[in-house]
Protein backbone atom coordinates (compact mmCIF):
# COMPACT_ATOMS: atom_id res chain seq x y z
CA UNK A 1 0.00 0.00 0.00
CA UNK A 2 1.72 3.33 -0.98
CA UNK A 3 -0.39 5.90 -0.01
CA UNK A 4 -0.93 4.12 3.99
CA UNK A 5 2.23 3.09 4.87
CA UNK A 6 2.53 2.15 8.51
CA UNK A 7 4.20 4.20 10.97
CA UNK A 8 6.25 3.07 13.30
CA UNK A 9 5.48 1.99 16.69
CA UNK A 10 8.45 2.99 18.43
CA UNK A 11 6.77 4.78 21.62
CA UNK A 12 6.88 2.92 24.94
CA UNK A 13 4.30 3.43 27.70
CA UNK A 14 6.54 5.77 30.07
CA UNK A 15 7.35 7.85 26.93
CA UNK A 16 3.55 8.28 25.34
CA UNK A 17 2.73 9.26 29.26
CA UNK A 18 5.61 11.72 28.91
CA UNK A 19 4.43 13.02 25.46
CA UNK A 20 0.63 13.45 27.18
CA UNK A 21 2.19 15.39 30.05
CA UNK A 22 4.71 17.50 27.77
CA UNK A 23 1.03 18.73 25.73
CA UNK A 24 -0.49 19.68 29.18
CA UNK A 25 1.77 21.61 30.47
CA UNK A 26 2.28 23.62 27.71
CA UNK A 27 1.60 27.63 27.77
CA UNK A 28 -1.84 27.16 30.57
CA UNK A 29 0.43 26.59 33.23
CA UNK A 30 2.15 29.83 32.22
CA UNK A 31 -1.10 31.65 31.64
CA UNK A 32 -4.27 29.88 33.14
CA UNK A 33 -4.07 30.41 37.52
CA UNK A 34 -4.14 34.76 36.02
CA UNK A 35 -6.82 34.18 34.08
CA UNK A 36 -9.06 31.32 36.29
CA UNK A 37 -8.12 34.02 39.27
CA UNK A 38 -9.36 36.82 37.08
CA UNK A 39 -12.64 35.22 36.48
CA UNK A 40 -13.50 33.21 39.95
CA UNK A 41 -11.13 34.78 42.10
CA UNK A 42 -9.72 32.20 44.90
CA UNK A 43 -12.24 30.33 43.83
CA UNK A 44 -10.50 29.22 40.45
CA UNK A 45 -9.12 26.37 42.56
CA UNK A 46 -12.83 24.76 42.89
CA UNK A 47 -12.77 25.65 38.83
CA UNK A 48 -9.26 23.22 38.78
CA UNK A 49 -10.95 20.49 40.06
CA UNK A 50 -14.25 20.55 37.80
CA UNK A 51 -12.13 20.53 35.17
CA UNK A 52 -9.86 17.55 35.85
CA UNK A 53 -12.63 15.24 36.87
CA UNK A 54 -14.35 15.97 34.02
CA UNK A 55 -11.30 15.75 31.57
CA UNK A 56 -10.64 12.48 33.22
CA UNK A 57 -14.14 11.03 32.78
CA UNK A 58 -14.05 12.06 28.89
CA UNK A 59 -10.47 10.64 28.86
CA UNK A 60 -11.37 7.36 29.73
CA UNK A 61 -13.82 6.93 27.05
CA UNK A 62 -11.09 7.29 24.31
CA UNK A 63 -9.04 5.48 26.50
CA UNK A 64 -10.64 2.37 25.40
CA UNK A 65 -11.25 3.58 21.97
CA UNK A 66 -7.52 4.20 21.75
CA UNK A 67 -6.21 0.48 22.67
CA UNK A 68 -9.26 -0.74 20.25
CA UNK A 69 -7.81 1.32 17.56
CA UNK A 70 -4.59 1.96 17.73
CA UNK A 71 -3.98 4.07 14.49
CA UNK A 72 -2.47 7.45 13.96
CA UNK A 73 -4.56 10.53 14.68
CA UNK A 74 -7.69 7.61 16.08
CA UNK A 75 -9.31 10.70 17.61
CA UNK A 76 -10.65 11.86 13.68
CA UNK A 77 -11.90 8.05 13.58
CA UNK A 78 -13.84 6.55 15.92
CA UNK A 79 -17.27 8.26 15.53
CA UNK A 80 -16.56 7.22 12.03
CA UNK A 81 -16.39 3.52 13.17
CA UNK A 82 -18.95 4.15 15.52
CA UNK A 83 -21.78 6.35 13.51
CA UNK A 84 -20.65 6.70 9.32
CA UNK A 85 -19.14 8.89 7.82
CA UNK A 86 -21.37 12.26 8.41
CA UNK A 87 -20.76 12.36 12.56
CA UNK A 88 -17.30 11.30 11.92
CA UNK A 89 -16.38 14.18 9.42
CA UNK A 90 -18.02 16.91 12.36
CA UNK A 91 -16.34 15.08 14.71
CA UNK A 92 -12.93 15.10 13.01
CA UNK A 93 -13.69 18.64 12.25
CA UNK A 94 -13.96 20.04 15.47
CA UNK A 95 -11.38 17.82 16.64
CA UNK A 96 -8.38 18.97 14.16
CA UNK A 97 -9.79 22.64 14.16
CA UNK A 98 -9.57 22.19 18.53
CA UNK A 99 -6.04 20.76 18.30
CA UNK A 100 -4.57 22.99 15.53
CA UNK A 101 -4.97 25.85 16.79
CA UNK A 102 -3.02 25.25 19.46
CA UNK A 103 -0.04 25.46 17.46
CA UNK A 104 0.48 29.03 16.82
CA UNK A 105 -1.13 29.97 20.91
CA UNK A 106 1.54 28.15 21.60
CA UNK A 107 4.38 30.47 19.93
CA UNK A 108 2.66 33.36 20.84
CA UNK A 109 2.31 32.40 24.64
CA UNK A 110 6.07 32.27 24.22
CA UNK A 111 6.43 35.99 22.63
CA UNK A 112 3.85 37.64 24.87
CA UNK A 113 5.98 36.17 27.90
CA UNK A 114 9.25 37.48 26.16
CA UNK A 115 7.38 41.25 26.14
CA UNK A 116 8.24 42.03 29.74
CA UNK A 117 11.95 41.34 29.24
CA UNK A 118 13.98 44.49 30.77
CA UNK A 119 14.48 45.69 26.69
CA UNK A 120 12.68 47.95 24.57
CA UNK A 121 12.61 45.79 21.37
CA UNK A 122 10.79 42.98 23.63
CA UNK A 123 8.19 45.85 25.04
CA UNK A 124 7.64 46.32 21.10
CA UNK A 125 6.53 42.73 20.72
CA UNK A 126 3.35 42.57 22.78
CA UNK A 127 1.15 46.21 22.69
CA UNK A 128 -2.17 46.45 24.67
CA UNK A 129 -2.93 42.78 24.35
CA UNK A 130 -2.16 42.44 21.00
CA UNK A 131 1.20 40.86 19.24
CA UNK A 132 3.05 43.36 17.09
CA UNK A 133 4.10 42.54 13.10
CA UNK A 134 7.49 41.91 14.91
CA UNK A 135 5.74 39.93 17.54
CA UNK A 136 4.13 37.84 15.07
CA UNK A 137 7.20 37.32 12.83
CA UNK A 138 8.98 35.55 15.79
CA UNK A 139 5.85 33.82 16.41
CA UNK A 140 5.96 32.26 12.61
CA UNK A 141 9.31 31.44 13.36
CA UNK A 142 8.91 29.35 16.81
CA UNK A 143 6.38 27.37 14.39
CA UNK A 144 8.73 26.86 12.32
CA UNK A 145 10.74 25.12 14.98
CA UNK A 146 8.55 23.43 16.28
CA UNK A 147 7.70 22.01 12.82
CA UNK A 148 11.15 20.56 11.47
CA UNK A 149 11.63 19.46 14.91
CA UNK A 150 8.94 16.51 13.88
CA UNK A 151 9.98 16.26 9.77
CA UNK A 152 12.41 13.88 10.68
CA UNK A 153 11.06 11.06 12.36
CA UNK A 154 8.88 10.25 15.32
CA UNK A 155 11.81 9.04 17.07
CA UNK A 156 13.28 12.29 17.29
CA UNK A 157 10.32 14.02 17.97
CA UNK A 158 9.83 11.25 21.01
CA UNK A 159 13.32 11.99 22.15
CA UNK A 160 13.33 16.02 22.12
CA UNK A 161 9.98 15.81 23.57
CA UNK A 162 10.79 13.18 26.59
CA UNK A 163 13.77 15.51 27.33
CA UNK A 164 11.89 18.65 27.10
CA UNK A 165 9.27 17.53 29.56
CA UNK A 166 11.51 16.07 32.28
CA UNK A 167 13.27 19.42 32.62
CA UNK A 168 10.12 21.76 32.25
CA UNK A 169 8.57 19.54 35.03
CA UNK A 170 10.79 20.68 37.62
CA UNK A 171 9.75 24.50 36.39
CA UNK A 172 6.39 24.39 38.00
CA UNK A 173 7.73 22.64 40.92
CA UNK A 174 10.58 25.98 41.01
CA UNK A 175 7.69 28.28 40.86
CA UNK A 176 5.08 26.81 43.32
CA UNK A 177 8.52 26.49 46.02
CA UNK A 178 9.64 29.98 45.23
CA UNK A 179 6.41 31.91 45.07
CA UNK A 180 5.12 30.15 48.89
CA UNK A 181 8.55 30.86 50.29
CA UNK A 182 9.47 34.51 49.43
CA UNK A 183 5.73 36.30 49.91
CA UNK A 184 2.85 33.91 50.60
CA UNK A 185 -0.58 35.56 51.64
CA UNK A 186 -2.80 33.13 53.23
CA UNK A 187 -5.80 35.78 53.69
CA UNK A 188 -5.71 36.20 50.08
CA UNK A 189 -7.90 33.27 49.94
CA UNK A 190 -10.94 35.06 51.65
CA UNK A 191 -10.66 38.71 51.30
CA UNK A 192 -13.66 39.89 52.28
CA UNK A 193 -13.76 43.41 50.93
CA UNK A 194 -13.10 41.77 47.27
CA UNK A 195 -15.92 38.74 48.13
CA UNK A 196 -14.52 36.05 49.74
CA UNK A 197 -13.66 32.90 48.23
CA UNK A 198 -15.83 33.16 45.57
CA UNK A 199 -16.41 36.77 44.39
CA UNK A 200 -18.16 36.30 41.45
CA UNK A 201 -20.53 33.46 42.75
CA UNK A 202 -20.35 29.68 41.49
CA UNK A 203 -21.97 30.89 38.06
CA UNK A 204 -18.28 32.81 37.47
CA UNK A 205 -16.36 28.99 38.42
CA UNK A 206 -17.92 27.28 35.98
CA UNK A 207 -17.57 30.18 33.37
CA UNK A 208 -13.76 29.55 34.01
CA UNK A 209 -14.01 25.85 33.28
CA UNK A 210 -15.00 26.83 30.24
CA UNK A 211 -13.33 30.09 28.95
CA UNK A 212 -10.35 30.81 31.27
CA UNK A 213 -7.88 28.15 29.68
CA UNK A 214 -8.59 25.13 31.93
CA UNK A 215 -10.11 22.35 29.53
CA UNK A 216 -7.54 24.12 27.00
CA UNK A 217 -5.28 23.57 30.04
CA UNK A 218 -5.74 19.52 30.00
CA UNK A 219 -6.07 19.41 26.03
CA UNK A 220 -2.69 17.10 25.78
CA UNK A 221 -4.37 14.02 27.40
CA UNK A 222 -5.49 13.02 23.31
CA UNK A 223 -2.16 12.87 22.18
CA UNK A 224 -0.87 9.47 23.59
CA UNK A 225 -4.68 8.35 22.05
CA UNK A 226 -3.51 10.20 18.35
CA UNK A 227 -0.29 8.82 19.18
CA UNK A 228 -1.88 5.13 19.44
CA UNK A 229 -0.53 3.88 15.80
CA UNK A 230 2.81 4.10 17.07
CA UNK A 231 3.17 2.49 20.23
CA UNK A 232 3.71 -0.21 21.78
CA UNK A 233 1.52 -2.35 23.71
CA UNK A 234 -1.30 0.10 23.49
CA UNK A 235 -3.65 -1.95 25.53
CA UNK A 236 -1.42 -0.81 28.40
CA UNK A 237 0.61 2.06 27.04
CA UNK A 238 -2.91 3.89 26.11
CA UNK A 239 -4.37 3.87 29.79
CA UNK A 240 -1.70 4.40 31.43
CA UNK A 241 -0.57 7.43 29.20
CA UNK A 242 -3.90 9.46 29.63
CA UNK A 243 -4.66 8.71 32.88
CA UNK A 244 -1.29 9.01 34.38
CA UNK A 245 -0.81 12.11 32.67
CA UNK A 246 -4.07 14.24 33.41
CA UNK A 247 -3.98 13.45 37.66
CA UNK A 248 0.01 14.85 37.52
CA UNK A 249 -0.94 17.54 35.20
CA UNK A 250 -3.60 18.26 38.28
CA UNK A 251 -1.29 18.55 41.11
CA UNK A 252 0.41 20.98 39.23
CA UNK A 253 -1.84 23.09 38.36
CA UNK A 254 -3.46 23.43 41.56
CA UNK A 255 -0.51 24.03 43.42
CA UNK A 256 0.58 26.89 40.97
CA UNK A 257 -2.73 28.40 41.55
CA UNK A 258 -2.68 28.21 45.03
CA UNK A 259 1.15 29.77 44.42
CA UNK A 260 -0.45 32.28 42.34
CA UNK A 261 -3.50 33.19 44.87
CA UNK A 262 -0.98 33.62 47.97
CA UNK A 263 1.66 35.64 45.81
CA UNK A 264 -0.35 38.24 45.08
CA UNK A 265 0.67 41.65 47.22
CA UNK A 266 -2.82 43.50 48.59
CA UNK A 267 -1.57 46.85 46.20
CA UNK A 268 -2.01 43.89 43.17
CA UNK A 269 -5.50 43.20 44.40
CA UNK A 270 -6.59 46.50 45.23
CA UNK A 271 -9.01 47.01 42.48
CA UNK A 272 -10.36 43.24 42.92
CA UNK A 273 -9.68 40.07 41.02
CA UNK A 274 -10.78 41.17 38.00
CA UNK A 275 -8.48 43.96 37.96
CA UNK A 276 -5.45 41.79 38.21
CA UNK A 277 -3.53 41.89 34.65
CA UNK A 278 -0.39 40.93 33.76
CA UNK A 279 1.55 40.00 30.26
CA UNK A 280 3.74 37.24 32.10
CA UNK A 281 2.06 36.31 35.31
CA UNK A 282 4.36 34.20 37.27
CA UNK A 283 7.55 36.28 35.95
CA UNK A 284 5.81 39.69 36.75
CA UNK A 285 5.15 38.31 40.38
CA UNK A 286 9.00 36.93 40.57
CA UNK A 287 9.93 39.92 40.13
CA UNK A 288 7.91 41.95 42.49
CA UNK A 289 8.83 39.26 45.08
CA UNK A 290 12.56 39.78 44.56
CA UNK A 291 13.00 36.22 43.14
CA UNK A 292 15.02 37.39 39.84
CA UNK A 293 16.81 34.12 39.43
CA UNK A 294 13.33 32.54 39.11
CA UNK A 295 11.81 35.31 36.56
CA UNK A 296 14.84 34.53 34.50
CA UNK A 297 14.21 30.89 34.72
CA UNK A 298 10.54 30.86 33.98
CA UNK A 299 11.44 33.20 31.08
CA UNK A 300 13.19 31.03 29.78
CA UNK A 301 10.59 28.10 30.43
CA UNK A 302 8.15 30.42 29.03
CA UNK A 303 10.21 29.13 25.04
CA UNK A 304 10.45 25.47 26.44
CA UNK A 305 7.04 24.67 28.29
CA UNK A 306 4.52 26.23 25.23
CA UNK A 307 7.79 24.89 22.65
CA UNK A 308 7.48 21.05 23.76
CA UNK A 309 3.36 21.37 23.20
CA UNK A 310 3.47 23.23 20.43
CA UNK A 311 6.15 20.18 19.05
CA UNK A 312 3.69 17.53 20.20
CA UNK A 313 0.84 19.50 18.52
CA UNK A 314 2.45 19.68 15.07
CA UNK A 315 3.15 15.76 15.77
CA UNK A 316 -0.45 14.57 16.34
CA UNK A 317 -2.36 17.27 14.02
CA UNK A 318 -0.32 16.08 11.01
CA UNK A 319 -0.98 12.15 12.02
CA UNK A 320 -5.06 13.44 12.31
CA UNK A 321 -4.91 14.73 8.77
CA UNK A 322 -3.17 11.72 7.85
CA UNK A 323 -6.53 9.87 9.44
CA UNK A 324 -9.01 12.06 7.78
CA UNK A 325 -7.63 11.17 4.64
CA UNK A 326 -8.27 7.48 5.32
CA UNK A 327 -11.62 9.03 6.04
CA UNK A 328 -11.77 9.63 1.76
CA UNK A 329 -12.48 13.78 3.18
CA UNK A 330 -9.33 15.34 2.08
CA UNK A 331 -6.86 14.79 -0.66
CA UNK A 332 -5.52 11.13 -1.42
CA UNK A 333 -1.70 13.43 -1.13
CA UNK A 334 -2.19 13.86 2.67
CA UNK A 335 -1.85 10.41 3.16
CA UNK A 336 1.19 9.84 1.95
CA UNK A 337 3.65 8.94 4.41
CA UNK A 338 7.69 9.64 3.94
CA UNK A 339 9.35 5.91 3.28
CA UNK A 340 12.22 6.62 5.32
CA UNK A 341 11.21 8.88 8.20
CA UNK A 342 7.36 7.41 8.94
CA UNK A 343 6.10 10.99 9.01
CA UNK A 344 2.88 12.12 6.79
CA UNK A 345 5.12 15.18 5.67
CA UNK A 346 2.45 16.67 3.06
CA UNK A 347 0.15 16.57 6.22
CA UNK A 348 2.71 18.55 8.89
CA UNK A 349 3.36 21.31 5.39
CA UNK A 350 -0.37 21.62 5.82
CA UNK A 351 -1.15 22.48 9.28
CA UNK A 352 2.12 24.67 9.25
CA UNK A 353 -0.30 26.49 6.80
CA UNK A 354 -3.31 26.52 9.00
CA UNK A 355 -1.21 27.86 11.99
CA UNK A 356 -0.36 30.94 10.33
CA UNK A 357 -3.64 32.13 9.60
CA UNK A 358 -4.91 31.10 13.06
CA UNK A 359 -1.54 33.29 14.26
CA UNK A 360 -2.88 36.30 11.33
CA UNK A 361 -6.17 36.42 13.54
CA UNK A 362 -5.48 35.60 16.58
CA UNK A 363 -2.80 38.33 18.06
CA UNK A 364 -2.67 37.18 21.65
CA UNK A 365 -2.97 34.06 24.06
CA UNK A 366 -6.31 35.49 25.87
CA UNK A 367 -8.11 36.12 22.53
CA UNK A 368 -6.90 31.91 21.24
CA UNK A 369 -7.77 30.26 24.68
CA UNK A 370 -11.28 30.55 25.24
CA UNK A 371 -11.95 29.46 21.31
CA UNK A 372 -9.28 26.73 21.91
CA UNK A 373 -11.54 25.43 24.75
CA UNK A 374 -15.03 25.57 23.78
CA UNK A 375 -14.40 23.84 20.46
CA UNK A 376 -12.17 21.45 22.25
CA UNK A 377 -15.48 20.76 24.31
CA UNK A 378 -17.23 19.93 21.19
CA UNK A 379 -14.63 17.45 19.50
CA UNK A 380 -14.69 15.48 22.88
CA UNK A 381 -18.80 14.78 22.92
CA UNK A 382 -18.84 11.82 20.48
CA UNK A 383 -16.46 9.97 22.54
CA UNK A 384 -18.51 8.59 25.21
CA UNK A 385 -21.64 8.14 22.81
CA UNK A 386 -18.87 6.01 20.25
CA UNK A 387 -17.63 3.97 22.87
CA UNK A 388 -21.05 2.97 24.28
CA UNK A 389 -22.25 2.65 20.58
CA UNK A 390 -19.64 0.05 19.61
CA UNK A 391 -19.91 -1.69 22.75
CA UNK A 392 -23.68 -2.56 21.75
CA UNK A 393 -23.38 -2.34 18.24
CA UNK A 394 -19.85 -4.92 17.72
CA UNK A 395 -19.21 -6.00 21.36
CA UNK A 396 -17.52 -9.44 19.64
CA UNK A 397 -14.44 -6.41 18.95
CA UNK A 398 -11.14 -7.51 20.51
CA UNK A 399 -11.00 -4.94 23.34
CA UNK A 400 -7.21 -4.74 25.14
CA UNK A 401 -9.03 -2.68 27.86
CA UNK A 402 -12.20 -2.71 28.93
CA UNK A 403 -13.48 -0.14 31.70
CA UNK A 404 -15.70 -1.12 33.93
CA UNK A 405 -18.21 1.29 35.24
CA UNK A 406 -17.94 2.71 31.72
CA UNK A 407 -22.31 2.51 31.11
CA UNK A 408 -21.85 5.11 34.40
CA UNK A 409 -18.62 7.91 33.30
CA UNK A 410 -20.04 7.88 29.58
CA UNK A 411 -23.19 9.87 30.03
CA UNK A 412 -21.68 11.74 33.20
CA UNK A 413 -18.81 12.29 30.53
CA UNK A 414 -21.13 13.80 28.04
CA UNK A 415 -23.47 15.24 30.20
CA UNK A 416 -20.25 17.41 31.82
CA UNK A 417 -19.14 18.35 28.13
CA UNK A 418 -22.57 19.90 27.57
CA UNK A 419 -22.36 22.00 30.85
CA UNK A 420 -19.12 23.11 29.93
CA UNK A 421 -20.35 24.46 25.96
CA UNK A 422 -23.10 25.88 28.04
CA UNK A 423 -20.79 27.28 30.28
CA UNK A 424 -18.78 29.06 27.97
CA UNK A 425 -21.85 32.14 27.47
CA UNK A 426 -23.25 33.39 24.87
CA UNK A 427 -22.38 34.03 21.93
CA UNK A 428 -18.97 32.22 22.11
CA UNK A 429 -20.98 28.90 22.57
CA UNK A 430 -22.82 29.78 18.99
CA UNK A 431 -19.97 31.05 17.39
CA UNK A 432 -17.72 28.01 18.02
CA UNK A 433 -20.58 25.66 16.77
CA UNK A 434 -20.83 28.00 13.66
CA UNK A 435 -17.32 26.79 13.34
CA UNK A 436 -17.90 23.42 13.56
CA UNK A 437 -20.40 22.91 11.11
CA UNK A 438 -18.88 25.88 8.44
CA UNK A 439 -16.76 22.91 7.21
CA UNK A 440 -19.63 20.81 6.21
CA UNK A 441 -20.08 21.52 2.38
CA UNK A 442 -16.19 20.11 1.82
CA UNK A 443 -17.95 16.55 3.38
CA UNK A 444 -20.30 17.05 0.47
CA UNK A 445 -18.35 17.61 -2.05
CA UNK A 446 -16.27 14.28 -1.29
CA UNK A 447 -19.87 12.34 -1.15
CA UNK A 448 -20.84 13.42 -4.42
CA UNK A 449 -17.79 12.71 -6.02
CA UNK A 450 -18.34 8.89 -3.93
CA UNK A 451 -21.71 9.08 -5.68
CA UNK A 452 -23.50 9.31 -1.89
CA UNK A 453 -22.80 5.86 -1.76
CA UNK A 454 -24.01 4.89 1.38
CA UNK A 455 -24.83 8.60 2.33
CA UNK A 456 -28.64 7.94 3.02
CA UNK A 457 -27.77 5.42 6.18
CA UNK A 458 -24.92 7.31 7.47
CA UNK A 459 -27.44 10.46 7.75
CA UNK A 460 -30.06 8.30 9.45
CA UNK A 461 -27.04 7.77 12.09
CA UNK A 462 -26.37 11.77 12.78
CA UNK A 463 -30.07 13.09 12.97
CA UNK A 464 -28.85 12.96 17.56
CA UNK A 465 -25.87 15.39 16.35
CA UNK A 466 -27.89 17.75 13.76
CA UNK A 467 -30.39 18.44 16.27
CA UNK A 468 -27.60 18.15 19.24
CA UNK A 469 -25.94 20.98 18.45
CA UNK A 470 -28.52 23.88 17.58
CA UNK A 471 -30.50 22.14 21.03
CA UNK A 472 -27.42 23.44 22.88
CA UNK A 473 -27.16 26.71 21.12
CA UNK A 474 -30.67 27.59 22.06
CA UNK A 475 -30.27 26.87 25.38
CA UNK A 476 -27.25 29.12 25.53
CA UNK A 477 -29.10 32.08 24.08
CA UNK A 478 -32.13 31.85 26.18
CA UNK A 479 -30.48 30.86 29.02
CA UNK A 480 -29.70 32.69 32.37
CA UNK A 481 -28.09 36.00 32.57
CA UNK A 482 -25.17 34.78 34.64
CA UNK A 483 -24.25 33.15 31.54
CA UNK A 484 -24.89 35.16 28.86
CA UNK A 485 -28.41 34.45 27.48
CA UNK A 486 -31.46 36.42 27.34
CA UNK A 487 -32.76 35.19 30.90
CA UNK A 488 -35.22 33.51 30.04
CA UNK A 489 -33.93 30.36 31.53
CA UNK A 490 -33.56 31.33 35.29
CA UNK A 491 -30.09 30.26 36.87
CA UNK A 492 -29.77 26.66 38.29
CA UNK A 493 -32.95 25.18 35.91
CA UNK A 494 -30.60 26.35 33.23
CA UNK A 495 -27.94 23.75 33.88
CA UNK A 496 -30.85 21.22 35.12
CA UNK A 497 -32.50 21.22 31.46
CA UNK A 498 -29.04 21.01 29.57
CA UNK A 499 -28.21 17.96 31.62
CA UNK A 500 -31.55 16.41 31.33
CA UNK A 501 -31.75 17.23 27.57
CA UNK A 502 -27.72 15.91 27.15
CA UNK A 503 -29.02 12.65 28.71
CA UNK A 504 -31.41 11.97 26.06
CA UNK A 505 -29.06 13.31 23.36
CA UNK A 506 -26.56 10.88 24.73
CA UNK A 507 -29.14 7.79 24.64
CA UNK A 508 -30.76 8.43 21.44
CA UNK A 509 -26.78 8.79 20.08
CA UNK A 510 -25.88 5.30 21.14
CA UNK A 511 -28.84 3.68 19.62
CA UNK A 512 -28.34 5.65 16.34
CA UNK A 513 -25.07 3.35 16.27
CA UNK A 514 -24.58 0.53 14.14
CA UNK A 515 -22.12 -1.81 12.79
CA UNK A 516 -20.58 0.62 9.78
CA UNK A 517 -18.67 -0.86 7.19
CA UNK A 518 -15.90 1.40 7.79
CA UNK A 519 -15.48 -1.12 11.00
CA UNK A 520 -13.15 -3.01 8.08
CA UNK A 521 -11.11 0.27 7.25
CA UNK A 522 -9.68 -0.42 10.86
CA UNK A 523 -9.00 -4.25 9.85
CA UNK A 524 -7.18 -2.62 6.82
CA UNK A 525 -5.44 -0.43 8.68
CA UNK A 526 -3.90 -2.89 10.98
CA UNK A 527 -2.97 -5.16 8.01
CA UNK A 528 -1.08 -2.27 6.53
CA UNK A 529 0.91 -1.57 9.63
CA UNK A 530 1.97 -5.29 9.78
CA UNK A 531 3.11 -5.05 6.34
CA UNK A 532 5.73 -2.71 7.89
CA UNK A 533 8.42 0.60 6.71
CA UNK A 534 11.70 0.82 6.71
CA UNK A 535 12.38 0.47 10.44
CA UNK A 536 13.80 3.48 12.26
CA UNK A 537 17.42 3.09 13.86
CA UNK A 538 17.12 1.86 17.50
Amino acid sequence: MDNNQSLMRNIGPFALMLTGLGSIIGSGWLFGAWKAAKIAGPAALLAWLIGAVVILAIALTYAELGAMFPESGGMVRYSRYSHGSLVGFIAAWANWIAIVSVIPIEAEASIQYMSTWPYDWAHALFVDGTLTTSGLVLSALLVIVYFMLNYWGVKLFARANTAITLFKFAIPALTIAGLIIAGFHPGNFNIAEHGGFAPNGMSAVLTAVATSGIVFAFNGFQSPVNLAGEARDPGRSIPFAVVGSILLATVIYLLLQVAYIGALSPEQLAGGWHMVSFSSPFAELAIALGLNWLAIVLYFDAFLSPSGTGTTYMATTSRMIYAMERNRTLPAIFGRVHPLYGVPRQAMWFNLAISFIFMFFFRGWDSLAAVISVATVISYLTGPISVMSLRRSAPDMHRPLRLPGLSLIAPFAFVCASLILYWARWPLTGQIIVLVVVALPVYFYYQAKDNWQGFGRDLKASWWLIGYLPCMALCSYVGSKEFGGLGLLPYGWDMVIVAVLSLAFYHWGVKAGWRTPYLSEERESDAAEMEGMPALSH
